[in-house]
């Protein structure tokens, strides 16, 4: 867990800053892995996903939503909610991790936890000055380092990687599966890794991570062939790297978790969606 913290990074980037009503869409592209995050100041806020999940805020908040979802930012006209909105984009970080976090977390800005970052915000916000886009995606660096720390210590991860992560057995296997997916891994070798016997280690596993290792197993090394292919790689290449003989393997593990073949994925990011 520790590692994997240490090892991520973002990069945001300011979209809105200001006094704002009405109402304002942010979509998100099929092939963008990004998220966003809104800091209320002041006045009254509504966010809306496009799956269905709404917030109504009346307080300085931290709104993150950590995952690529489309929604709305809505402000009643006599609010005049003054707001910073920005986007960003985790790196060197596995999606299972940022896909284990709620759709929408929500932090009062004034909570002892997160007081100092917020006020931090607000004066930068305040204050126009010479490297204030820096200074404001490095105080959300840190801000979402803060945001799952707490998550995970307050207990709020009951599943998903984070929660693997955490456990003093699991955590040893999982790094080992994201160090080298493309490693023949069998249930015998996850459960040594993990000091367990087979059948333990599976419902453990199970339980805290809410899939099978296999399919675990399975995500990573589909969300690497990902990125492989977006770096124009040959299929057969990709297959040999992520774990698999032949194309024709990968292929089949591809459309069944993406619904796309890696060739039309592969062309669909590079035509735009």
């Amino acid at each position: 867990m520790q590692k994997t913290v240490n090892n991520f990074d973002i990069r945001s980037e300011v979209i809105f800053n200001g006094s704002f009503c009405g109402s304002k869409s942010v979509t998100v592209e099929w092939q963008q892995e990004i998220g966003h995050l809104h800091l209320l100041c002041s006045g009254n806020l509504t966010i809306e996903s496009n799956e269905g999940h709404r917030m109504c805020i009346d307080e300085p908040a931290l709104i993150l939503l950590p995952r690529s979802i489309g929604h709305s930012v809505n402000s009643a006209h006599d609010s005049h909610a003054k707001i910073l909105c920005t986007a960003f984009r985790f790196l060197n970080i596995e999606r299972e991790l940022v896909d284990s976090l709620p759709k929408i977390i929500v932090f009062k800005a004034h909570s002892k936890e997160l007081e100092g970052f917020a006020s931090l915000l607000f004066n930068e916000i305040d204050h126009l000055g010479l490297g204030q886009q820096s200074v404001v995606n490095k105080i959300c660096d840190v801000l979402l380092i803060k945001v799952i720390r707490l998550l995970v210590g307050n207990g709020h991860l009951f599943q998903g990687m984070l929660a693997g992560l955490s456990h003093p057995k699991l955590s040893r296997t999982i790094a080992q599966l994201q160090s080298s997916p493309e490693s023949n891994w069998s249930l015998e070798e996850m459960a040594s890794q993990a000091g367990m016997s087979r059948s333990t280690f599976a419902q453990v596993f199970l339980n805290t991570v809410g899939q099978t290792p296999n399919d675990f197993l399975t995500d990573l090394r589909v969300n690497l062939a990902k990125e492989l292919l977006g770096q124009d790689k040959s299929v057969s290449l990709v297959a040999n790297s992520v774990g698999y003989e032949h194309g024709s393997a990968l292929a089949r593990v591809f459309r069944k978790k993406t619904g796309l073949s890696p060739k039309q994925w592969q062309s669909k990011l590079h035509n735009g969606g």
